[in-house]
């Protein structure tokens, strides 16, 4: 569980709280009129963070590209994919009345 530090607080013992984030491995997070604003944490946690923020991204774009492809992609990220026909075999012919 990280450790909450009014900013104020923060601003006093910025040094010491380095110090707890990168040695002692402690999540930090400055707050605000007790709403958070910041946080204090390793190298290494970043490192992990920016990995898993890269590994995100990168099957998010996969994802798209299984959607249908580039073809299929209307240009905006987020927006639907354009309508594509079905086909035939999709296709419902109702029954000929006789």
């Amino acid at each position: 569980m990280a450790h909450e530090v009014p900013v104020t607080q923060a601003r006093a013992e910025f040094a010491d709280l380095i110090n707890r984030a990168s040695y002692g491995g402690e999540r930090i997070v400055v707050t605000r009129h007790g709403k958070p604003i910041a946080a204090l944490i390793s190298a290494a946690d970043l490192e992990r963070l920016q990995r898993l923020d890269e590994a995100e991204s990168n099957q998010q774009a996969t994802i798209l590209r299984l959607g249908g492809g580039p073809s299929a992609f209307s240009g905006t990220p987020g927006a639907p994919a354009a309508p594509r026909p079905l086909g035939a075999a999709a296709q419902h012919d109702p029954p000929a009345s006789s």
